[in-house]
């Protein structure tokens, strides 16, 4: 059979690929080698960028009733440990940790405008990633996106007009083909990526499991003399780094986790005789940190931890994954449809390359002060008294939510919003901006009287919805234009008209206007 697209992974990445390319009018196939979803122990929690993601495509009904349940175990622990301990003081509200070191949500600039204007995305973040994904491929059936599980992909070859795939269901044929297979990416090997990077330092294990002898670790994170750990916020949850290795001869990654072996680091880094009687869920991991020279060659393309791999410390993988779904899913379903150039696919890299080179460093310097040694935890004191102002903190929490990700974008009449994700402002009725980006269309949004032309954008109503309302928030530029990814690729202010601005910004993110005749394209 042949399709527009084959995504190769059918986790949360491959999912949310597939979703994107569905809405935007590509048939799909989704090949997942795993017949059912992971129950390992992965990530646990969403950015901002990637809840208002969600959130514009409507999904974020099913976000806050996943979280309600996460912070009911969280509660159930912490009940926990009252009934073991007795009366306990009640830490402060979490806002998220780096390299161990707890962030505070008290101490936030609550003015700091880069975390305001967010809407009901700001509320969510605890989503468990087996979860997410049970969410998109709800999403992905609704919207009839075929997933294959228990295929493989063994082979393909790339002729420039089509990608031919050899897998263990037999053979596929895709105009393009997306690799969303995992950090030991199959198709990035088969393909030719180069993968630079850094080898890793650390063994570390993250886990669900029956224990005893827990009364002497304390809740969170703590630095010891031998790395790090961190206990809860769910009943049974460890998680330990070792900075020697581990014991020699131990294979990372094929080897499964045994009771002993996670009873033996969880001694080796707490220094308590804790007793491992059963695991429920366990992952061995690395700080292991690569990165893909470029997300494209020829007709097939990364996303995700194909794309880069590294420590999972500061909950960025997913969230990066996420976000290189959601730019490079309407783009490629443009040049599909026709309606777009395949010049437009160069962005995809140019945009989140920068991104996932920016995580890679922000996950080194943690691991640089986890290590054991005196310069580090020298350098990690200096830190955590950052970590203790109001400033520091708020640098920390922006960073870790991504809310300061912007790409540079060429036009777009110079606005300050150009580039960001754009704000989810309330509209007069009643709506807000990320309830009109459901269907995966474009958006130009317009305060009422700005005099912008309502012909502006004629020949793009299948590709950019129109809304014209009025704004409450006295921050409203004039008029903007949102990518289908939320991302504001052009603006005025009120009392400007920059008509021509406009024009650009549509013919360099939508393509050519309904009706132009070919020979003027």
């Amino acid at each position: 059979m042949s399709y527009d697209v084959v995504v190769a992974g059918g986790g949360p990445v491959g999912l949310m690929l597939a979703c994107e390319l569905r809405l935007g009018g590509a048939s799909v196939v989704v090949l997942e080698r795993l017949t059912e979803i992971d129950p390992t122990l992965k990530a646990g929690s969403l950015t901002t960028p990637s809840v208002e993601a969600l959130y514009r495509r409507g999904l974020l009904p099913a976000l806050q009733e996943v979280q309600e349940r996460a912070m009911e175990l969280m509660k159930s622990f912490m009940r926990e440990q009252a009934s073991a301990e007795g009366p306990r003081r009640i830490p402060p509200r979490f806002a998220g940790h780096f390299a161990g070191m707890m962030l505070s949500a008290d101490l936030l600039d609550a003015d700091d405008p880069d975390l305001s204007g967010r809407g009901p995305a700001a509320q969510i973040g605890l989503v468990p990633q087996q979860q997410l994904e049970q969410i998109l491929a709800v999403r992905a059936a609704e919207l009839g996106v075929e997933v294959r599980r228990g295929v493989e992909v063994t082979g393909f070859t790339d002729d420039g007009e089509q990608v031919t795939l050899t897998t263990t269901g037999g053979p596929v044929h895709g105009r393009w083909l997306v690799g969303c297979d995992g950090g030991r990416s199959t198709v990035r090997k088969l393909a030719g990526f180069e993968f630079p990077g850094t080898d890793p330092e650390i063994t570390a294990y993250q886990a669900i499991a029956k224990m005893e002898g827990t009364e002497h670790l304390g809740v969170g994170w703590h630095a010891t003399p031998t790395g790090v750990y961190s206990y809860g916020p769910v009943p049974g949850r460890i998680l330990v780094a070792r900075f020697d290795g581990g014991a020699p001869g131990r294979d990372g990654k094929t080897t499964p986790v045994t009771t002993e072996e996670l009873q033996e680091a969880v001694r080796h880094v707490t220094g308590s005789d804790v007793v491992v009687r059963e695991i429920t869920s366990v992952t061995r991991f690395t700080d292991n940190a690569r990165q893909a020279a470029t997300y494209r060659l020829g007709r097939v393309l990364l996303a995700g931890d194909a794309a880069h791999v590294h420590s999972p410390f500061g909950g960025q993988g997913l969230n990066l994954g996420l976000g290189d779904a959601v730019n490079l899913g309407w783009k490629l379903a443009a040049v599909v449809r026709g309606q777009a150039p395949e010049g437009l696919l160069d962005t995809y890299t140019r945009e989140r390359h920068p991104i996932g080179a920016w995580v890679l460093d922000w996950t080194r310097a943690q691991i640089a002060l986890m290590r054991p040694d005196a310069h580090a935890r020298a350098a990690r004191a200096v830190v955590a008294d950052l970590v203790g102002t109001v400033t520091g903190t708020t640098y920390f929490v922006k960073k870790i939510s991504g809310v300061w990700q912007r790409y540079d974008m060429p036009g777009g009449g110079g606005h300050p919003l150009v580039g960001r994700s754009v704000p989810d402002y309330e509209f007069e009725d009643g709506s807000r901006l990320a309830d009109h980006l459901h269907d995966g269309r474009g958006l130009l949004v317009r305060r009422s009287g700005s005099g912008l032309d309502g012909t502006a954008v004629d020949g793009y109503g299948d590709r950019v919805a129109t809304v014209t309302t009025a704004v409450g928030d006295p921050h409203f530029p004039g008029a903007l234009l949102v990518r289908p990814d939320g991302v504001v690729a052009w603006a005025q202010d009120p009392g400007t008209t920059d008509s021509e601005g406009l024009a650009n910004a549509l013919e360099t993110w939508f393509g050519t206007p309904a009706g132009v005749p070919a020979a003027l394209r």
